[in-house]
């Protein structure tokens, strides 16, 4: 049995009162792909961004704060995830066209939804944000990227609230961006972002897409439980390629499962637990490293404690 390590109802009394919604001992499980994991001390969803920045202003900094995004590349554990977890919702995700093809997106829109209404205006260069799976947050926390393009090749500036409620607008240069990761302070909860495309074909810009969408559904396990790419891949090598040699496709730990489609997806086959899917994880980091001398590094953002046997 998972016993989680949290109370948010004591926790409720410390935080500030808000115009969004505060939920005590949250279940995340079913906000990820995954569906698995435990619940948050207290989920807050912000009304706006004026709503993010005072309650972030007026939360006593002991109190641990983690945003999360759809939960497509985020793995929650067993025990919980302590303090106060953040999801956008509905007041971030607004998404206009401003001049010289430009898109402005709050950080709760799909990526995908980007891509299309880029198709809309006829906007070329996003394209590459219909193969990525969660939101513009997401994106601009790991320079999210498919198909040859990440978030920092079309970013203009990005806005966030810090940890003290303060209003910050930040650019490209100022996120220091490299493959999958964004070196801004850990502590900004991004709310919208400025995109850079360029003039292009709307009926080109549609087979783009469908190409993207074909290369998807062929090669990747998009229908089953899973978190999207584990690791990221080496310089100039490939993670997936990495754990098929290694031996890892296929390969199970209880209800997680190496994808026999794709070696670099990881499966909650019915019944996982969070604990299993990181070990598993962890086989085929330790099976790669004893195979190749190659440390993976985990592109799926872990998040919470484990639970306690029980």
């Amino acid at each position: 049995m998972i016993v989680p390590l949290i109370d948010g109802k004591a926790l409720l009394k410390r935080l500030p009162p808000v115009r969004g919604r505060v939920t005590p001992d949250a279940p995340l499980a079913e906000l990820t792909w995954f569906r698995v994991g435990g619940p948050a001390e207290i989920l807050f969803t912000p009304a706006d961004e004026d709503d993010l920045a005072s309650f972030l202003a007026a939360t006593p900094l002991d109190i641990p704060v983690t945003p999360i995004g759809v939960g497509s590349n985020l793995l929650v554990r067993d025990g919980g995830v302590p303090g106060v977890v953040i999801r956008l919702g509905r007041g971030f995700a607004d998404i206009e066209q401003e001049g010289d093809h430009r898109l402005r997106a709050g950080a709760a829109v799909p990526d995908v939804k980007v891509s299309r209404v880029a198709l809309d205006y006829g906007i070329a260069g996003l394209t590459f944000f219909r193969g990525i799976p969660g939101t513009i947050g997401g994106a601009l926390r790991m320079n999210g990227g498919a198909y040859g393009r990440e978030t920092k090749d079309v970013l203009v500036e990005a806005c966030a609230v810090d940890r003290s409620g303060r209003v910050v607008r930040l650019t490209l240069d100022d996120m220091k961006m490299t493959y999958r990761h964004c070196g801004a302070p850990e502590d900004l909860v991004f709310t919208q972002a400025l995109f850079q495309g360029e003039a292009g074909d709307a009926a080109q810009i549609a087979a783009d897409m469908a190409a993207v969408t074909e290369a998807r559904e062929r090669t990747q396990p998009i229908k089953s439980r899973t978190g999207g790419s584990t690791f990221k891949n080496p310089p100039g090598l490939k993670a997936w390629q990495l754990m098929d040699q290694a031996g890892m496709r296929g390969f199970a730990i209880g209800g997680a499962r190496v994808s026999e489609l794709h070696c670099n997806f990881l499966i909650n086959e019915g019944g996982a637990t969070a604990a299993e899917i990181e070990a598993l994880g962890e086989e085929g980091r330790r099976r790669v490293r004893e195979a190749a001398g190659i440390e993976l590094d985990w592109e799926i953002k872990r998040i919470g404690i484990p639970a306690e046997p029980g």
